[in-house]
């Protein structure tokens, strides 16, 4: 996709805009390191950001830190922790992680006149600070973290130039410079890209999905905090007032080793219910995408939320949508004006019954929330707010709203 190919979608003098941002970039290379390649809100950020920032005359640049299992499972406690859950993290959990750590501060290159970190799972490669600026970005919600988690990170936090933040919520007290920016949805993805009819009645035939009652469906990684039990949950109480099928589908990350733990789980307890259609279904777009576009009401029960992307992607497509209201949810929905928003299975099932039983009211929301979006939340605005975040570096100032 080229950057010309959404002034139909945002205007021209918005990618106008972009061209003179990236032209007082020029000779600054900007290097973003996180933990994966696949699954995951920042992964798919990424993999559309990073062509763009290039094709506008920002070398961008994307490299992975490395990790085994036992890593991977410490860091998943601390995303955990970092959400509020109480997980317990003894001190061979912090050493394993300083110890994988070292390795990746002794194999990575962090060549970038500006290196960008993405989340806990790299953090510690500040000790490679040179004379270039260190950024780092936290894609989840530390409104509420675990102290002791959040004092070990601080001792790595303090010495970057930047933090980013997604919501003014989670933004803690730090000795650092803040930025407040949202994430985005790419319009033109496979993902977000208008289908037409054909493509999505394939896609509903390759899973068996008879569309013959209304369609709910969540589309999440396998991950107790977008708890795909309450969803279900949810689901059982909708259905004694309104036969209609659920789909619970997503794939995983591979930083996440509680994947298929909570996949088994929720194929368990939908076992018995031939509505319910559960879909591991890993970087498949298109499906993805159709699946949004063929349901009636979306929905995104998660108990921690660092932003929601899919709320977007449901949103873009002028879908009604119930999500719980916890991280950037709020961000993206306003109450009974671009979605309903909810705080328990009983609350999403009202909502729920509300949005399928009065389809007129369900359009206009999802009308609501497709403006909402294009005005907020696609990637053209993230190019921007990145730039300047970039440019900002090389000026001093205490708190920048982007």
């Amino acid at each position: 996709m080229k950057i010309n190919d959404y002034i139909p979608i945002v205007g021209s003098a918005v990618i106008d805009d972009l061209r003179l941002l990236a032209e007082k970039l020029k000779g600054k290379r900007v290097q973003n390191i996180n933990s994966t390649s696949v699954g995951g809100g920042v992964a798919e950020i990424l993999t559309r950001m990073v062509p763009l920032l290039n094709e506008l005359g920002v070398e961008a640049k994307w490299d992975l830190i490395k990790g085994g299992e036992r890593f991977f499972q410490v860091t998943k406690k601390i995303h955990n922790s970092l959400h509020g859950r109480k997980e317990e993290l003894t001190r061979e959990d912090f050493e394993s992680f300083l110890e994988t750590s070292q390795k990746n501060i002794e194999e990575i290159d962090t060549y970038g006149d500006i290196v960008y970190i993405h989340d806990p799972q790299p953090i510690a490669l500040i000790k490679k600070k040179a004379h270039n600026k260190w950024i780092w970005r936290c894609h989840v919600d530390v409104s509420d973290p675990d102290p002791v988690v959040w004092k070990f990170l601080m001792d790595f936090i303090k010495d970057y130039d930047a933090a980013v933040f997604s919501a003014p919520s989670f933004s803690p007290m730090l000795p650092i410079r803040q930025f407040l920016i949202a994430p985005s949805i790419d319009p033109l993805s496979a993902k977000n890209k208008e289908l037409p009819q054909e493509v999505i009645n394939s896609v509903l035939e390759k899973y068996n999905i008879i569309n013959d009652k209304p369609i709910v469906t969540q589309i999440s990684r396998f991950d107790r905090l977008k708890d795909p039990v309450g969803v279900i949950e949810t689901y059982k109480l909708v259905k004694r007032y309104i036969d209609c099928q659920l789909i619970l589908a997503g794939g995983g990350a591979t930083d996440d080793p509680e994947g298929a733990e909570v996949l088994a789980e929720v194929r368990e307890l939908a076992k018995e219910d031939k509505d319910i259609h559960v879909l591991l279904m890993p970087q498949n777009d298109i499906d993805v995408n159709a699946l949004q576009r063929a349901s009636d009401v979306i929905l995104q029960k998660s108990l921690k939320e660092g932003f929601g992307l899919t709320v977007a992607e449901a949103l873009w497509k002028a879908k009604p949508v119930v999500a719980s209201h916890v991280g950037g949810i709020p961000l993206q929905i306003t109450h009974k004006y671009s979605g309903l928003l909810c705080h328990s299975v009983e609350g999403a099932a009202f909502a729920l019954k509300q949005l399928l039983n009065s389809p007129e009211y369900a359009k206009k929301l999802g009308e609501n929330g497709r403006e909402h979006i294009r005005n907020n939340f696609l990637i053209t605005r993230h190019l921007r707010d990145y730039m300047l975040l970039f440019l900002s570096l090389y000026y001093k100032e205490d708190v920048v709203y982007l």
